[in-house]
């Protein structure tokens, strides 16, 4: 018979060694699936169904509290979790303020990456041709995108336009009339800026015929805005803009009642023989000659083009049809005969 083989006292202790190595790394491995999965369902969208809602980070809003109010707002499922992801990226001084439209049906992830990315809800705003910064400025504050008051005093500063690249002593005229969007949050001096930065865009365009023509920016912005206001009709900008062409190279006054109006303080719609007589309106070119101190308007691209690659033509005078366009004459006495025909009891140029 053979003797049994000796045992290693040790070799019990090694197989439960071994057994217990197994266990633990079983258990780690179900915790970090358990982990895992906890974490995933923590970033989970809150409601799948739900529709987006404005949501708003003020200026020098932490993570931490920017975090509770999405959780109270029923936006994200934990709070901790979006803080937990947030200082794992190194996000946690990244966020941007203003109004977002976040919505439950997006990971906790989707609506972190938005908030540090800026991508903040914008409003529609349309400006169009020929409204004055007053006007604009209406606009804008009725969209809650500005302060009326406010924005008017950035764009009376006389400071402004330089700083913005433009000539003059006011913005008005340089207010370029698109449609925008905006978001809100923004100050009046960056609204104003957006709209001076598309007329300079255009500007562009218009800068080199305008030099072919000898004239400066403010000239050119400021005929153009009287051109705006003469007529919405886009097929007679250029006629428009050679009759007064004409006047000054002959240096006739313009007789443009849309500058008188300008300047007439809370105008009720009724322009009088008295304001035409007023000599004190800086803007009444029936008794001033040249072109008004301002534009009288924010003209857009048309009416910009149109003063620096005009119509030729000996016209000099214009008088409404009464249907938004108008009837062109070279002398004073075929001019009165037509005002007679279309304004017999309006006043004549």
């Amino acid at each position: 018979m053979s003797e049994p083989t000796a045992q290693s006292p040790a070799a019990p202790w090694a197989r439960l060694a071994a057994t217990l190595t197994v266990g633990v790394a079983f258990l780690a491995l179900v915790g970090i699936l358990a982990s895992s999965l906890a974490w995933r369902r923590a970033l989970a969208p809150r409601d799948p169904a739900a529709e987006p809602v404005r949501f708003e980070v003020p200026a020098g809003a932490t993570l931490r509290g920017v975090a509770d109010r999405l959780e109270e707002a029923g936006l994200v499922r934990h709070a901790w979790a979006l803080v937990w992801l947030g200082r794992w990226r190194g996000q946690e001084s990244s966020l941007r303020a203003g109004e977002y439209e976040l919505s439950p049906a997006w990971p906790t992830e989707e609506i972190l990456g938005r908030i540090v990315r800026g991508e903040v809800k914008t409003h529609e705003v349309v400006l169009p041709e020929g409204l004055a910064a007053a006007e604009i400025a209406t606009r804008l504050a009725q969209a809650e995108l500005v302060d009326h008051d406010a924005f008017l005093d950035v764009v009376r500063d006389p400071g402004t336009p330089a700083a913005f690249g433009v000539e003059g002593e006011s913005l008005e005229g340089y207010l370029f009339p698109e449609t925008y969007r905006l978001p809100r949050g923004l100050g009046a001096r960056e609204v104003a800026r957006v709209l001076v930065d598309e007329f300079r865009k255009v500007w562009d365009e218009v800068a080199e015929p305008a030099r072919a023509r000898g004239l400066g920016q403010h000239e050119v912005v400021t005929l153009a805005s009287i051109v705006e206001k003469e007529t919405g009709a886009a097929h007679e900008r250029a006629l428009i803009a050679s009759v007064f062409h004409n006047r000054l190279r002959r240096g006739m006054r313009l007789e443009s009642d849309p500058t008188v109006i300008y300047g007439i303080p809370d105008f009720d719609g009724n322009l009088r023989r008295v304001h035409l007589e007023d000599a004190s309106n800086p803007w009444n070119t029936y008794r001033n000659a040249g072109l008004p101190p301002t534009p009288i308007a924010n003209p857009g691209r048309d009416a910009l083009l149109a003063v620096v690659r005009p119509a030729e033509s000996e016209f000099l005078y214009f008088v409404s049809r009464n249907d938004g366009t108008h009837d062109f004459s070279r002398t004073y006495a075929e001019h009165a005969a037509k005002v007679d025909r279309f304004q017999r009891r309006g006043r004549r140029r």
